[in-house]
């Protein structure tokens, strides 16, 4: 597996922080894929979804839960752990290392091109720390997905962090910023996101929305989307 050169020791150290691992843990199963799963009218058992950066499982169990034939992944080694102690009652044992895997968004190896029919990524490509891992894991994600296959995001936009002080974009970068807790991210607005999954040729599925939240002095700017990989990509 290739880490990306924008995973550090103070990230691998922030996402693998038990307390962040059990704030993720007791997080609810995402709203929209729950609206996914309860319209689904096809075959669940081969109805093949990629968890990327699954955090401590929360979505994850939910998909094993309902059937689906899951594969999940993130990059830190405590997310990827308590995910798999979740999922023991539901995937036989002998087929959680195979499932669960500590994986890059930008070198999703272990997935075979083409082979996916969902990808649910959810607060995770602004973690991209260049624009260079950025469009590796956009790349990556294409990939993976078949044609007419579903991609559900969740990506921080400008004016996330603190309401005093704003993430600013780095310099001679398209969409890199400084200012959040995990280091440098990938922060795009509704407009530039889509065209950036657009280059990709992932479509929006319904019209992207914007959700904004403020509490304790900082904000929270998040893109909201829901895209289909087009018959004919570039």
């Amino acid at each position: 597996m290739k880490v990306p050169k924008g995973w550090t020791a103070e990230r691998d150290a922030f996402w693998n922080d038990p307390d962040n691992v059990q704030r993720f843990e007791d997080r609810e199963p995402d709203h929209r894929l729950q609206t996914w799963v309860e319209n689904f009218e096809g075959d669940r058992a081969t109805t093949r979804v990629l968890d990327l950066g699954c955090a401590a499982g929360r979505n994850s169990v939910f998909l094993a839960e309902n059937g689906f034939d899951l594969l999940a992944c993130d990059l830190a080694q405590a997310m990827v752990d308590r995910t798999r102690d979740r999922l023991s009652g539901h995937i036989d044992p002998h087929e959680l290392e195979r499932r669960v895997q500590r994986s890059s968004m930008t070198d999703l190896g272990f997935v075979e091109t083409g082979s996916l029919d969902w990808v649910v990524a959810l607060g995770v490509y602004h973690q991209a720390a260049s624009d260079e891992e950025w469009d590796l894991a956009l790349r990556e994600t294409a990939r993976v997905l078949r044609p007419g296959g579903r991609l559900l995001v969740a990506n921080f936009a400008p004016g996330s962090g603190p309401v005093d002080k704003p993430p600013a974009r780095v310099p001679g970068t398209r969409f890199s910023h400084t200012g959040l807790a995990q280091g440098t991210t990938c922060l795009l607005d509704l407009e530039e996101q889509d065209a950036e999954f657009a280059r990709f040729g992932l479509l929006p599925n319904v019209p992207s929305v914007v959700v904004r939240r403020e509490e304790g002095g900082r904000r929270r700017v998040t893109v909201n989307a829901d895209y289909t990989k087009a018959s004919a990509c570039p």
